[in-house]
């Protein structure tokens, strides 16, 4: 997989999938910086609605373009950067203790290093804040469809369903439960990823004895009854990825 960003007009009307191999719409124009780099992609929806997204959230996957879910870069971005600053901070108090750097210039860069993280920090709280709403879309949208499942078999066991549309409809079902799942995984990943980061750089600073460097997933009452309610394989509620 690489970053189609040189080659991206190759795909000017051709379709755009998520990760998960949905249906996103087609790539219609871009925004090109006057170094001719491609910062933007304009996208025509499956519901008609016209979208600009990063570049950096595009990919192409052998003939076919994947866009990325914005949060999932952001993630990344944050686990780099925090880890990042904070061993800034520590050679800073190792220079400071060699006498290599002069007390007042380390009071100014030790607040700018102090600022720069309290920052990223409230930006990773944010994300995940937002991981959380997007689990919940996703339990939501299991719920529904596992629940459409029992209505069809219901109607199906009675008679009110042809053998034909019943096998049509599971189909689609069975697909929305597979993409559902693996989609709240995929959150639940980076969730754990952002809490393991940030668990990591404060047990780093004030290290405590025999603490866990995992920080368990706090998922609300209404994720755990989903969670436990429905069968795994089949599956991920869509969570659209716009700037």
């Amino acid at each position: 997989m690489s970053h189609p960003t040189s080659n991206l007009f190759l795909y000017v009307g051709k379709p755009v999938n998520d990760e998960y191999g949905r249906s996103i719409g087609r790539i219609v124009s871009f925004s090109v910086n006057p170094t001719g780099r491609v910062t933007n992609v304009f996208l025509k929806h499956e519901d008609g609605e016209f979208r600009k997204y990063s570049s950096e959230q595009f990919r192409v996957d052998g003939d076919n373009v994947v866009l990325l879910p914005s949060i999932k870069l952001r993630v990344k971005t944050l686990c780099d950067e925090i880890p990042l600053i904070w061993r800034k901070e520590q050679a800073l108090d190792e220079l400071l203790e060699k006498k290599k750097v002069p007390s007042e210039m380390y009071n100014e860069l030790q607040k700018t290093f102090e600022g720069a993280l309290n920052q990223l920090k409230t930006d990773a709280k944010a994300t995940t804040d937002n991981i959380d709403k997007y689990i919940f879309r996703c339990n939501t949208q299991i719920r529904q469809l596992n629940s459409a499942l029992i209505h069809l078999e219901i109607e199906r066991e009675i008679g009110r369903i042809d053998e034909d549309s019943y096998r049509t409809a599971i189909e689609m079902i069975q697909d929305g439960l597979k993409w559902a799942h693996a989609e709240r995984q995929d959150l639940e990943a980076l969730k754990n990823q952002l809490s393991n980061m940030l668990l990591g750089e404060t047990t780093a600073i004030s290290p405590q004895p025999e603490e866990s460097t995992k920080e368990p997933s706090e998922t609300s009452e209404a994720q755990e009854t989903a969670s436990s309610a429905l069968p795994e394989p089949p599956v991920v509620v869509h969570v659209k990825s716009e700037n």
